[in-house]
This record gives structure tokens, C-alpha cells and sequence, in this order.
């Protein structure tokens, strides 16, 4: 048996995973142990419980892998501030101290902390650096159900790179063409995000969710000033009007005096129409640069397979935009696409690109689902329970599917607590808080009562695969949550003349289908397929539903607050349950109603957590 272990750390999203034998075992974020949001530290506690899990001490492991190599970081951080100076000057004086002292001798800092897991670990030849967009490639391509693709990873940056082209067959991956720093399609979306008042490496998605609200009205000033896109889809950005190379901001007065207003302000300043605008018109470039590029990529290396990796790959928007213009037959997108996922792409290319070990394509899906982390026994939940002074009910499966989706058909909101924990951003029916989508008030209360966040961001719909083509333009599976797709005409209501002339945040209290609550305001949802085989009893927590309302969908998010990490252990979930406006919690097969709780257990749980 041989062991691998990924790691990925200190820049945001600090993660381990490990593979047994080639086969992934266990993956997990250090945020959902440490309770800090993308938390970059050593991911000491998400390494001992993929060592755990898996029944491994740190001594047995054969290999262990970092997801990049920070000479090469160090070397472009240096060049970049040679080329900009004497711009930056501020900045390099409080960046280079920390290089100097921790970061350029990250494998003795390493070596370090390893030995806090496992006092008999000594061979620190075990320990090797892979590239940060080769980490990416690998953890796109070989989960994946094809046996020859390419593979486009695009993201902030890496060591240099931004944007990379790789193409893989069996056992093998080369990465053919790269797109170097500053010249980034992430740092491009991430400049949008700060300028609209977002957290960079946070608010991405806010951006993209707010997109529909508004019109591309400044689409030709960004590509007429900010980035020029060849035909191919490559591009280089203007860095006169950016502040990102050098500096502590995104953006400066350059760029601010281009679209006319300073960066939002969000604790003074409210998100206008122009601010929906902008993020309209960013999310038009994005989209139309990726499929620039795919297309080119399609028509030169004559491929039919996609795989997708690195923050960019988020954007769920743009990947349907991609599948919907048909580039390509398959399209595979790593559910943890971002930095978290680089561990397991480490451990996945030394696995295969340096033992030279031959690849089985798993057809069942070798994420399993994205299932990845800790789980706990019915027992555990239990006594967990019991300490916290819950009043709970222990159900058979049947009786818990029942009393659930009789809930969900009442318009409760209901934490959903079952197996194990997911890798990656996205809730999928383990840690999620579920509703009906039927109801037309359920995402303004979701947003504003349980969640805390803003009211303009949109739910994604889980729905029975076999019912997929009833309900949405998509005609492919959505495990992961990761592919936008348009709701069918056929379940849209009919819109007034005074509701098509609503503007910006109006258009959230449009009933705009027979599913309100995962309707975007331009008819789009984020859909999450859920298939039998990965998730029984999500899948016939769903079936009941539909058995009792003919609607196969439930309302899908993530069981947290706005600014917390995904819940990981049942007293957490209690936590939450308590301090939000959630009606009902389900932990394994313990039932729990909020109006049976002792009052004095409910939490001011909002200030718990900074506000991302």
C-alpha cells in the first residue's frame, strides 16, 4: 500500500488530501476545523484527519507533496517588483521580511510542523514541490471519466502563471501553453470584486450573482482600455490602471476615473444599479474569453474533452455558457477547483507523473461525490446532542424521511446534516440547509433570517437527475453544483409589463416560476444533479418530497451563516440551528424541532463570524 499526502497552504484555503494506492481516501479544508473562513495556515488539523480517516500515522506515509514551489513564486514576486520599481516600494518592504524569514524556506517550515503529527517522522526526503497550475491540471484530469482531454486551468496566479493549457492522455499530462503574471483573468475578476465592495478571494461569487441584476453597459470600456483578447482567447491586461502587482489595492484612480465612481465603500455605501452594471459587464467578459478560448483549443488540438481547474472555474455561469455553445462533448469541472483542490492534485500528479502508475478510470466517479470528510456515527451525534441539552427525537430512516419532507412541504428551512463532510465550496446535500422552492418568500427569508447575507444572492436547486430535462435546459449531470442552466419555458410564469420595467434589486420580488426560490432574475439556476448512487439518502429525501408536492427539486445551500465556514461537527450545526431562523435540524437520524428547544440555548450567533 502506498501512501500519498497532498498539501496546500499559505496563501488562502489551506487543505490536505491523501491517496491510498491511487485511490482518493480523504480530503478536507483547514477552515471547517479552524472556524476561519479560507483559513492559508499550516492545515495541521485537516492533515490529522486525513491521517486518521484513513488509519495512517505520518511515518507511514511514502510521499508528501507540496501544491507548489516557492522559489519560483519568490523569483516572480522579486521580478515584478524590479520591473514596477520604484512603484511598490511600501509593499516590498513588508513582503520580503516575511519571504525571507518563512516563506523562501518553506520545506524546513514544513519539515517542522510535519513533526507535530508524528514524533517519528524523520525522513524529509519524502517531501517534494509540485507547480501550483500543474497541482490544478492534475486535480481536473485524473478524477475525471475520460482517457484523454484538455485541461485549462485558470486563476489569480500561481508561481507565474495565470492561465495554462495542458493536454492529457492516460497516465500523462503536459502542460503546452501558459499565460504569465500580470496578466491574469482571475486578478481581472477579483479587481471587480474589490471595486464593488467585495472581499477579494471571497466575494467573487457575490459579483457573479449580482451580475443579472444589471446591463454589460461597460463591456467595450473594459475591452477597449483594461484587457486586450486576442482571437485565440489569450489576452494581456493594461497594469496602468491596476494596483494589484505592487501594491496593497486592486484598483487606483486610474481605474476609478475610467468608470467614473471610487471603489464602493460597504459599510457606508449601498450596491446601486452601477455596481450591477459593473458586474454585469465583467461577467460578460469572463464568459466571452472562455469560450474564446475553448473554442480555439477545440479547433487546434481536435479534442472533444474539457476539464476545468483553478478559482476561475467557479464561475458556474461561464462554465454553462461554455456547454451551452456545444465546444465541447464532455466537459469536467474539479469540484474543488480552487486552492483547496491544488492538495489533492499534488498527491494525484506525483502519483501518476512521477511513479508512472497506470490510471483506472473510475466510472462511479472517483470523488465520490466530493463526499471526502469526517463523518460521525449515530452514537457520537447522540452524546454530542445530549451534552449540548437537545431535545431530539431518534428516527428509523422512514420515519425521518417522513417528518422531513412534510417539513419542507410546511416552508420550513431545515439544516440537513448526513455523512460525510464535502470537499470543496459547495454544499451538497451532507452539510446543507434545504427548503421548498415552490414558495415565493423562501429566498428573501433564507438570505435574510438564516443565512445573514445579502438579499440579491440567488439558491441553487438539487434536483432528482431523472426529472432534470422536465425542469431545465441542461441535458448533462450536475453532480457538483457547477454548471448554470436556464429553468424551461414551460414552468416560467407569465411577466407583467410593470414587472419587465422593474430595475436592479426590484426584480428579486418578481415570481418569475412555478420554483421562485431557485430562479435567478434572468431564468437561471445553479443546478446540483442528485444521482442515487452517491447520496441515497439525500436522493430519497427528494423522491418523498416529490411523491408528496410533484416537484422533484429542493432548495440547496450551504449550512453555515454568511462569513462562517461550512458547519463540520454536529455541535456546530446545533450552534447555527440555534442562532438562525432555521425551523428544523437534521443530524444522522436525530430529529430536532426549534420550538421544543430551551430558549436559552439560542446564540447572538451573527456576531460570531466577520462578514465576508
Amino acid at each position: 500500500m502506498v501512501c500519498v499526502l497532498g498539501i496546500s497552504a499559505f496563501y488562502h484555503d489551506s487543505a490536505a488530501a491523501l491517496l491510498k494506492d491511487g485511490k482518493i481516501v480523504a480530503a478536507a479544508q483547514e477552515e471547517r476545523f479552524t472556524r476561519k473562513k479560507h483559513d492559508s495556515s499550516y492545515p495541521y488539523n485537516a492533515i490529522n484527519f486525513v491521517l486518521d480517516y484513513s488509519n495512517v500515522k505520518l511515518s507511514e506515509i511514502d510521499h508528501i507533496v507540496f501544491y507548489e514551489k516557492p522559489f519560483l513564486k519568490f523569483e516572480r514576486i522579486l521580478e515584478t517588483y524590479v520591473a514596477f520599481a520604484p512603484k511598490g516600494f511600501l509593499q516590498f518592504t513588508k513582503s520580503i521580511p516575511i519571504w525571507l524569514k518563512e516563506k523562501l524556506f518553506q520545506k524546513n517550515l514544513l519539515i517542522n510542523c510535519l513533526r507535530k503529527h508524528d514524533k517519528n517522522f524523520r525522513n524529509t526526503d519524502k517531501i517534494y514541490f509540485s507547480e501550483h497550475h500543474l497541482s490544478h491540471a492534475a486535480s481536473a484530469y485524473f478524477p475525471s471519466p475520460f482517457n484523454e482531454a484538455i485541461v485549462l486551468t485558470a486563476d489569480g496566479v500561481g508561481e507565474w502563471a495565470t492561465t495554462t493549457v495542458a493536454i492529457a492522455k492516460d497516465n500523462k499530462l503536459e502542460i503546452k501553453k501558459e499565460i504569465h503574471f500580470p496578466h491574469s483573468l482571475g486578478l481581472l475578476y477579483s479587481a471587480f470584486t474589490y471595486y464593488c465592495g467585495f472581499k477579494v478571494n471571497s466575494g467573487e461569487y457575490k459579483l457573479m450573482g449580482l451580475a443579472p441584476y444589471g446591463e454589460p453597459k461597460f463591456y467595450k470600456k473594459i475591452c477597449e482600455y483594461l484587457i486586450d483578447v486576442k482571437n485565440d482567447g489569450s489576452f494581456r491586461l493594461d497594469q496602468s490602471y491596476f494596483n494589484y502587482a505592487t501594491g496593497l489595492t486592486m484598483t487606483n484612480d486610474k481605474f476609478h476615473n475610467l468608470f467614473g465612481q471610487k471603489p464602493r465603500d460597504p459599510k457606508v455605501d449601498n450596491i446601486s444599479q452601477f455596481h450591477m452594471d459593473i458586474a454585469a459587464s465583467i461577467q460578460k467578459v469572463t464568459e466571452d474569453i472562455m469560450i474564446k478560448l475553448t473554442s480555439s483549443l477545440k479547433e487546434e488540438y481536435k479534442i472533444n474533452n474539457l476539464c476545468l481547474a483553478g478559482g476561475v472555474a467557479l464561475n458556474c455561469v461561464a462554465n454553462g455558457q461554455i456547454l451551452k455553445n456545444k465546444v465541447f462533448e464532455n466537459i469536467w469541472i474539479q469540484p474543488a477547483a480552487g486552492d483547496a483542490g491544488g492538495s489533492l492534485g499534488a498527491a494525484l500528479a506525483y502519483w501518476y507523473l512521477e511513479l508512472k502508475n497506470l490510471r483506472k478510470i473510475d466510472e462511479s466517479d472517483s470523488m465520490q461525490g466530493s463526499y471526502l470528510g469526517p463523518d460521525y456515527d449515530q452514537k457520537y451525534i447522540e452524546n454530542e446532542l445530549k451534552d449540548l441539552e437537545a431535545v431530539f427525537s431518534v428516527l428509523n430512516d422512514e420515519e425521518l424521511l417522513e417528518m422531513t419532507s412534510e417539513d419542507l412541504k410546511k416552508g420550513h428551512a431545515i439544516g440537513w446534516f448526513q455523512g460525510r463532510m464535502e470537499f470543496g465550496p459547495r454544499a451538497l446535500g451532507a452539510r446543507s440547509i434545504i427548503a421548498d422552492p415552490r414558495s415565493s418568500s423562501m429566498q428573501k427569508n433564507l438570505n435574510l433570517k438564516v443565512k445573514f447575507r445579502e438579499s440579491f444572492r440567488p439558491f441553487a436547486p438539487s434536483i432528482l437527475f431523472e426529472d432534470l430535462k422536465n425542469w431545465f435546459n441542461l441535458n448533462v449531470s450536475s453532480p457538483y453544483m457547477l454548471l448554470v442552466a436556464t429553468v424551461n419555458e414551460n414552468i416560467r410564469n407569465q411577466i407583467s409589463k410593470h414587472e419587465e420595467s422593474l430595475f436592479g434589486i426590484q426584480k428579486l420580488n418578481v415570481k418569475r416560476s412555478s420554483i421562485p426560490a431557485v430562479t435567478h432574475v434572468d431564468y437561471s439556476s445553479r443546478v446540483q444533479t442528485v444521482h442515487k448512487e452517491k447520496n441515497i439518502k439525500f436522493y430519497k429525501l427528494i423522491k418523498r418530497f416529490k411523491d408528496k408536492t410533484n416537484c422533484p427539486i429542493i432548495v440547496n445551500t450551504s449550512f453555515n451563516i454568511r462569513g462562517e465556514p461550512i458547519v463540520n461537527t454536529p455541535k456546530e450545526a446545533f450552534k447555527c440551528f440555534m442562532g438562525t431562523g432555521l425551523d428544523t435540524l437534521v443530524i444522522g437520524n436525530c430529529f430536532l424541532q426549534k420550538n421544543k428547544q430551551k430558549q436559552s440555548k439560542s446564540n447572538n450567533y451573527k456576531s460570531s463570524f466577520e462578514l465576508d
